[in-house]
């Protein structure tokens, strides 16, 4: 990171961030291409070893990406506020994200998805207290990105 005295490396101030944040980016290589989508998250860390939760349709790029090439980047913003200035080149913001990388694999076996996708569901709705149909567990792909790299960066 260019400015060091930007990074932010207390892990409960990190996490107190990612509890509150909804959406993360995931960049995919494809090709030759950047395939970027946005996915709700959930998380988990233990001694500061993070692993992101998301979740989608067994088919489509994302999943078809996730089969081939597991190596993703990921982000998460927030907290962003204008700095207003008088000329333009001087307006800034304050602002808070995570960036990395890390490796995605697919969770196959019904207890870990349900945990997983309780984990997900606290995330958006603040309650974990979920159960899911076999029918839609089975439908349903579940991604753990376990991070490998991860800044956290505030303005």
């Amino acid at each position: 990171m260019r400015r060091s005295d930007r990074e932010l490396k207390d892990p409960g101030s990190i996490r107190e961030f990612l509890d509150k944040e909804k959406i993360m980016r995931v960049g995919f290589a494809d090709e030759g291409e950047v395939f970027i989508v946005p996915v709700n998250y959930g998380y988990l860390c233990e001694d500061e070893k993070y692993t992101f939760i998301f979740h989608g349709a067994k088919a489509g790029r994302k999943y078809q990406l996730a089969k081939g090439n597991p190596m993703v980047g990921f982000e998460i913003d927030g907290r962003y506020e204008t700095m207003k200035a008088d000329a333009a080149c001087d307006f800034s913001a304050h602002f808070q994200s995570v960036i990395g990388t890390g490796r995605l694999t697919l969770v196959e076996e019904d207890t870990e998805k349900e945990k997983l996708l309780c984990r997900l569901m606290k995330q958006v709705t603040d309650s974990s207290e979920w159960s899911f149909d076999n029918k839609m567990l089975k439908a349903t792909a579940v991604f753990k990105l376990d991070v490998e790299k991860l800044i956290c960066k505030v303005k």
